[in-house]
């Protein structure tokens, strides 16, 4: 694979030399790397030769064929944006996760796949202090974060607290700590829940709460606090962070949790009933009743009904699914393409019924 990419005469890389998200091209992986027990690292780059432009905290739809069906997943990027020839994602081998376990056992390197992106907002605002705080496999897009900062080598505090179940669960424990040892601003906290497999750890184990913080971060309030993990943690810290003084502004998370509940439409009071659809999902071979101002997703989850979802705002695309027929009302953040559109799909997360719906779900 020819992997060159064509500069200007000034050094610089042509529009053509980027890879663009509406790009109908395959990324081929080139390294396939075992970070911890259940967990690795996949590595991607441009069958064309292209560089890559995100910013640390973003993150890639991928839009895979498994057994004969379309699935999509969203993963966040672990590694660094100044290395632009490829981007990496670091994925956690789920027990029940049919995306996980496909990558984990048949994901390998030269194997093409498609994807769209970089997406996401969960980007770092300019400062000079922060607190990355992560859980579990959340630990990657501020792991991009830290990789960037070793890489352009700027003069920040950074503390970074990251849990997890035991420490053989701690994704990237030598070489944050190869990087706190190089970086005089970075400071790590480690926080397994229990030691098994390790009964000579000789830190503080337990959950994250407001003692705990505040002993190991007692500036909190001055910091600017990224934090990506499972949804518990995150309302842990969220809390947590609000107690110890952190401004609502400073607080900034990112979570895709394939368990999601959307928010419930809010009824708008003295306003006439409005029109009831039925949707038929076919493959399921469920019909329910939904209301023209609620979204066909969140519908769809109160009746039991299986899709998968992350971000529930119409960024991510992870929900897109076959129109059969009838039309919706799509108000999207970017999860879907005009082509794809063009090709019957939507984003139940973001659509209001206009009609009677069959999807192929």
């Amino acid at each position: 694979m020819d992997t060159k990419s064509n500069f200007s005469p000034a050094g610089r890389l042509e529009p053509s030399d980027i890879w663009s998200r509406d790009a109908d091209e395959d990324l081929v992986c080139i390294d396939v790397h075992q970070e911890t027990h259940d967990v690795k690292t996949f590595t991607f780059a441009s069958t064309e030769g292209k560089r890559f432009a995100f910013e640390a905290g973003q993150y890639f739809l991928f839009d895979l064929d498994i057994e004969g069906e379309p699935e999509s997943r969203c993963y966040s990027i672990s590694s660094s944006p100044k290395r632009s020839n490829a981007f990496s994602v670091t994925v956690k081998r789920v027990a029940d996760g049919k995306i996980s376990n496909w990558l984990h056992d048949r994901l390998t390197v030269n194997a093409k796949v498609k994807a769209n992106g970089p997406l996401g907002q969960f980007i770092r605002p300019n400062g000079r202090k922060y607190l990355f705080l992560s859980g579990g496999s959340g630990i990657t897009p501020v792991m991009a974060m830290v990789r960037e900062l070793a890489d352009t080598c700027e003069p920040v505090d950074v503390v970074f607290m990251h849990a997890a179940r035991t420490p053989k669960d701690l994704i990237f424990r030598d070489e944050l700590a190869s990087l706190a040892y190089r970086m005089k601003g970075l400071r790590l906290q480690f926080l397994p829940e229990v030691v098994t497999g390790e009964t000579n750890w000789h830190g503080l184990t337990g959950r994250i709460s407001a003692a705990y913080l505040q002993l190991a971060v007692p500036d909190i309030a001055e910091r600017i606090v990224m934090c990506c993990g499972p949804a518990p943690f995150m309302a842990a810290a969220r809390t947590i962070a609000a107690e110890l003084g952190v401004p609502q502004s400073n607080y900034i998370e990112e979570s895709f949790d394939a368990a999601v509940i959307d928010t419930p439409d809010i009824p708008i009071v003295d306003q006439p009933a409005t029109r009831t659809f039925q949707v038929e999902f076919s493959k399921q071979g469920r019909k329910i009743e939904i209301g023209g101002e609620q979204t066909v997703l969140s519908c769809a989850k109160k009746a039991g009904v299986k899709l998968a979802s992350s971000c529930s705002n119409g960024v991510c695309g992870t929900c897109k699914s076959k129109l059969v027929s009838g039309s919706v009302e799509m108000n999207h953040n970017g999860g879907i393409r005009q082509r794809e559109i063009d090709a019957g799909l939507f984003l139940p997360c973001c659509s209001k019924p206009l009609s009677d719906l069959v999807v192929d779900r």
